[in-house]
């Protein structure tokens, strides 16, 4: 299925051989090397939607990058909802934790994109997450959610969150029949709701730290759950989200080595989407600004390891073989000079210099630069165009909505 947002040319086909990579969604905190570990709010998660429309490497938004808990719960989906929309041009998870969460999250993406909702019934514009509550227990929020978003034509992607030892067995071949039946319940539900509804397959084990109970990600466990999860959604034929979490509480070596596994189970597993792709930490509770600099860099690789490889007589360079003598080198032939500048990646935050060169021009860390690289993105991002009568439009719809939710309606 495909994903429309309000910029047609940033549709995202959803399934096959096709990968995205999507916002961290869901922390309660947030964190950089400046301000510190603090209360989600607004304001950062306006810069980390003004991020994830920066950097190619994200291409869809999640469902509240943090939780803005300085407004009202009932009626924050809103706000960020609205940043989604004016902050960026990509499409965006919609939460449905209840009915009117989810259905605001359609009904905005249409106003954004001035369509009707059979419009979007035909060419849909917002997906969104199921959390089963593992064991086997879909609850009330989230089936209701479901159905809404089912109803309505919306992608729905049904996502057990299964750690062995805790919400499954301790085996990973039991953790996975049970993730798979729980999935395929979620999956038979949007079916019977409305048939043909595009849907998803979603995968999140992991394990749990044994001596302590704390959830553990980016383990051989867990990469190996990520492979094998996307092997029963090919045998359903259904596309396949999953996650490259880490549980490291700060961004440093296990943030970066659990991230690295997690990712290549994932893409090793054919996975359409990465959720949480860019910029989680502390186990879900902490969205991070470095870290989602890190996790950029490391899907960028993935992306430029992912490109098939040319073998036309020019790629295989015989002439240039030929042209440099037997212990030369091919710095200046021709075949070099015309590539240098677009040969091999170039890396964001990486750095190639030697050591005293590194020393030199200040001798920053990966974090150090991390921390430079995501404000110059804000300094230079732009924030996309939208009609202002698009602008009034969901102004009004957000203040309506605020007053019936205010007056107790859902």
């Amino acid at each position: 299925f495909t994903l429309t947002s309000r910029n047609p040319a940033k549709r995202l086909v959803i399934g096959g051989d096709t990968l995205a990579f999507g916002l961290v969604a869901g922390p309660p905190n947030v964190h950089d090397r400046i301000n510190g570990r603090r209360a989600g709010n607004l304001a950062d998660y306006q810069n980390f939607t003004r991020l994830a429309h920066y950097f190619n490497a994200i291409h869809i938004l999640g469902n509240q990058v943090c939780a803005p808990i300085e407004l009202p719960a009932n009626s924050r989906h809103l706000d960020t909802y609205n940043a989604n929309l004016t902050l960026s041009d990509r499409c965006y998870h919609c939460t449905a934790i209840g009915r009117g969460r989810a259905i605001d999250g359609i009904r905005m993406m249409a106003i954004a994109r001035g369509a009707s909702l059979e419009e979007m019934r035909a060419d849909p514009g917002v997906i969104t997450i199921i959390s089963v509550n593992s064991p086997r227990m879909l609850d009330d929020a989230m089936a209701n959610g479901l159905i809404a978003m089912a109803e309505h034509g919306q992608p729905v992607t049904v996502t057990p969150f299964t750690l062995m030892g805790a919400m499954t067995p301790v085996t990973l071949a039991a953790a996975l029949c049970q993730q798979n039946a729980e999935a395929l319940f979620g999956v038979t539900l949007t079916q019977l709701v409305n048939p043909g509804t595009p849907v998803m397959y979603g995968a999140f084990t992991s394990n749990v730290d044994m001596r302590s109970g704390a959830p553990a990600f980016g383990t051989p466990e867990n990469t190996k759950a990520n492979i094998i999860a996307g092997q029963l959604a090919r045998r359903y034929r259904l596309p396949y989200r999953t996650s490259n979490a880490n549980a490291s509480n700060t961004v440093d070596l296990q943030a970066a080595y659990e991230t690295e596994m997690a990712t290549w189970g994932a893409v090793l597993g054919g996975a359409n989407l990465i959720y949480h792709a860019a910029g989680w930490l502390e186990g879900g509770l902490t969205a991070s600004y470095e870290k989602l600099v890190l996790d950029v860099e490391i899907l960028q690789n993935m992306m430029g390891f992912l490109e098939p490889i040319p073998f036309d007589d020019d790629d295989l360079g015989f002439d240039a073989i030929k042209a440099v003598p037997a212990g030369g080198h091919f710095f200046g032939s021709d075949h070099t000079i015309s590539r240098y500048e677009t040969a091999f990646y170039q890396p964001m935050l990486s750095n190639w210099q030697n050591y005293g060169s590194w020393q030199e021009a200040g001798g920053h860390d990966a974090l150090e630069r991390a921390t430079g690289i995501w404000q110059q993105a804000l300094r230079e991002y732009e924030q996309p165009e939208m009609d202002p009568a698009i602008r009034e439009e969901l102004d009004a719809y957000i203040a309506r909505r605020k007053e019936e939710i205010g007056s107790g309606e859902p």
